[in-house]
């Protein structure tokens, strides 16, 4: 039988990164755990033991479930049914698969009757799963719903929703946006008021563009100030669709992820709770969750990029022109190798960020019964400030490369790529929203120019450096060259004293710390392994093409150039 995750050595050797020994350590305090519950691992090796059966488990569902429902499941598509959404035939089966596996509540602490798994296997497995099917990635993934409530609701709330995840398979949503507030959250207008006859809130309003927002437990949005118009007066709420007080009034046609409902929800009087405290809704709830949700879509962009890669290989192989493969021309297969370069780069990229994610929040869930050492406190510190910069950075590397790939894999198989024979159609339209939802590659810019603004890119780019020491000469002088060259178009344009001159600039900036990084940590990754060497090499190559067009563009822009740029003729 096929397995998703055994054919991909790159993901065990992931799991085996140096970082996991303290990330398991932490997570599973100091190994005492075991104490109470008799199924926890002993060590770091039968911590790593559990995950990868665990994930062997996820790769077999995916290759023999999953991945053979998801043609069906996209011209199929969810559909409407008296204001309630009802899932595409093998959607449900995918979901009891994985359920009946026990793979719903995967990151819930074992009190909460989950697995307590840290994010990096969870991160992989959500790989997995959106190689297998991006659509229904969708709908197993907002599980991410769950780790909101169980750092942030009271321990009521926490003993009463989350057991439901791993005992009900219970669904999630993350019910943000509304008709007139998109990107800008800010500006949400559902409101929420106190009804004191009943002691309980309720929520009246429109949401729309909500992806699996017919879930069973919805985290929504909304405002519970009077006279407030900005972030201030947002709180979040749980809302159990048991309550019966939400009606889904319109499903998306959609270009791709069909399978996975993208509704708009009606609410009238709907009961809900207070998630937290009033007022820091989107400020502090609502960001947290958005992060997650942007390395879920990390681990998204990479599924499908490593689905679309394989049907290029495969295509490539069996395809013959002139007598001979395709995959024998040079003009083939210079894109095949540059695609796994580019998958390998955007793969090394997820879990470095996801790593740092993970050391943040496992310290955090450690010092909740221990006292954290200075050096401890400092590491914690190190670790979250590189993850709040990361996670933007591989939602963009990873959906611009996912649709990349995508397109380069289509083109491979020419005009049967554009017909319905083969799966790079449906991965093609799937990989396109990657870029749009959880933050446009714009916003994403916004977020990561400040690793470039406040040098904490550049702080990382020294620290690799300094760890390659005296290997790969070569290479490392082409990217200190890089690295030059990155410092100084960021100082040519900061001596301007210009905010719109470097926010025009800000994804070229980004763009080329991004390939600078992802340069270094291939080139670290193939000290451990030296099958990552020939993409590192091309990676490297590519990047110096590449960032010297953006340097020679930033330093020869003429800034009256923008008043041209927003003089646009309509």
């Amino acid at each position: 039988m096929e397995n998703f995750y055994l054919d991909t050595p790159e993901l065990k050797f992931q799991l085996e990164h140096p970082l996991m020994d303290k990330i398991t350590r932490l997570k599973e305090n100091n190994f005492q755990y075991h104490l109470s519950f008799d199924y926890a691992p002993v060590d770091k090796d039968d911590a790593l033991d559990n995950y990868d059966k665990v994930l062997e488990i996820v790769g077999e569902i995916c290759a023999n479930v999953i991945a053979p429902n998801a043609a069906e499941v996209d011209k199929e598509g969810a559909h409407l049914e008296e204001g309630h959404v009802r899932y595409a035939r093998g959607t449900d089966q995918n979901y009891k698969a994985l359920f009946d596996a026990g793979l719903i509540g995967m990151s819930l602490p074992r009190e909460y009757e989950g697995l307590n798994f840290p994010i990096v296997p969870y991160v992989m497995a959500a790989e997995i799963v959106s190689r297998a099917d991006a659509s229904f990635a969708n709908i197993w993934g907002l599980q991410d719903c769950a780790e909101t409530i169980r750092e942030f609701a009271d321990e009521e709330q926490k003993q009463r929703y989350l057991p439901r995840f791993s005992r009900e398979g219970a669904t999630a949503a993350m019910v943000l946006t509304e008709p007139d507030a998109g990107s800008d959250l800010q500006a949400v207008q559902v409101k929420a008021h106190f009804d004191e006859a009943s002691g309980v809130w309720k929520l009246n309003g429109v949401k729309r563009f909500i992806t699996n927002g017919d879930a069973d437990i919805a985290l929504v949005l909304v405002r519970t100030e009077a006279n407030t118009t900005d972030a201030r007066g947002l709180s979040l709420f749980i809302y159990d669709k048991s309550s019966n007080a939400v009606t889904v009034r319109h499903l998306e046609h959609k270009l791709g992820i069909k399978g996975s409902p993208t509704t708009e929800l009606v609410f009238k009087d709907a009961p809900a709770e207070l998630l937290g405290q009033r007022k820091y809704g989107l400020i502090k709830y609502v960001m947290a969750l958005m992060n997650s949700a942007r390395l879920g879509i990390g681990a998204q962009s990479v599924g499908i990029a490593d689905a679309a890669y394989r049907e290029a290989v495969k295509y490539a192989k069996e395809r013959e022109q002139f007598g001979h493969r395709i995959i024998e021309f040079p003009a083939v297969y210079e894109i095949l190798r540059n695609i796994k370069a580019r998958l390998d780069g955007i793969r090394a990229l997820l879990y470095e960020t996801t790593r740092y994610v993970d050391i943040t929040k496992v310290y955090d869930e450690y010092s909740q019964n221990h006292t954290l050492e200075k050096e401890e406190r400092n590491e914690m510190k190190f670790y979250s400030r590189y993850a709040n910069v990361f996670t933007p950075l591989i939602k963009l590397f990873g959906s611009e490369y996912s649709n990349s790939i995508a397109y380069d894999s289509l083109q491979i198989h020419g005009g049967t790529g554009f017909t319905k024979d083969f799966p790079i159609e449906r991965i093609y339209r799937d990989a396109r929203i990657t870029s749009i939802y959880e933050g446009t590659s714009q916003l994403q810019v916004i977020a990561a120019i400040k690793g470039v603004t406040t040098g904490i890119f550049q702080s990382r780019i020294q620290e690799f450096d300094e760890m390659l020491e005296n290997d790969y000469s070569e290479l490392r002088v082409k990217l200190q060259k890089l690295t030059s060259e990155l410092n100084e178009a960021f100082t040519f344009i900061d001596e301007h004293k210009n905010t719109e001159l470097l926010d025009f600039h800000s994804r070229r900036l980004v763009e080329m710390a991004g390939n600078i990084i992802i340069s270094y940590i291939l080139l670290l990754d193939s000290k451990r392994d030296k099958t990552y060497e020939d993409s590192a090499r091309i990676f490297i190559n590519l990047s110096l093409s590449e960032n010297a067009a953006k340097y020679h563009y930033i330093m020869n822009f003429d800034n009256d150039l923008l008043i041209t740029y927003k003089n646009i003729v309509i």
